[in-house]
Parts: structure tokens; C-alpha cells; sequence
């Protein structure tokens, strides 16, 4: 069973989370479109949205499929992969 994670952008509305990217760092992208992507970073602060491009996401999201499969963590890689293939291609 796979858990997904939303969060509501003030300008943008419900964002997915695609994938963690870092300890305190997250991609989301928005709901319906998926055209938008945010990286958001969980601070002291709280939360900060700053907007990337598809291409960078894509990248993100790719650097972290190897971080996974190099852990030998097969039941999360194989959930992002889906992921993946479902955003990207």
C-alpha cells in the first residue's frame, strides 16, 4: 500500500508529493496538471516553496531512483519508478 502525501499551495492550490529529495527537502508537483513542480524544504521557518523546472525535477526525482537502488531499497524504488514512468514519460 503506497501513502500520498498532499499539501495545499497558497497560490497554487493541492500539490502531490512526487518524491523525497533530501533529510528536510520534498518535490511536489501540482495536483491535476503536473506541469508545475515545487521543491519544498521544511525549516525552522517553515515551509519554503521555491518553483523548479520540469527538467530539474525530472533529474531530482532520477538521482534519487539511484540513491534507492544503490541502498538496495527495492520496495521504495520500485514505488518511485512508478512514479516516474507515470510524471515523466
Amino acid at each position: 500500500m503506497t501513502t500520498e502525501t498532499y499539501l495545499n499551495h497558497p497560490n497554487f492550490g493541492l500539490l502531490f508529493r512526487v518524491s523525497q529529495v533530501e533529510d528536510s527537502q520534498e518535490l511536489f508537483t501540482t495536483l491535476y496538471a503536473q506541469r508545475l513542480f515545487f521543491l519544498v524544504t521544511n525549516g525552522p521557518g517553515g515551509l519554503r516553496f521555491e518553483p523548479v523546472s520540469r527538467s530539474d525535477a525530472r533529474l531530482m526525482v532520477e538521482i534519487r531512483l539511484r540513491t534507492l537502488r544503490r541502498s538496495g531499497l527495492h520496495k521504495e524504488y520500485d514505488q518511485l519508478q512508478a512514479i516516474h514512468k507515470r510524471t515523466f514519460q
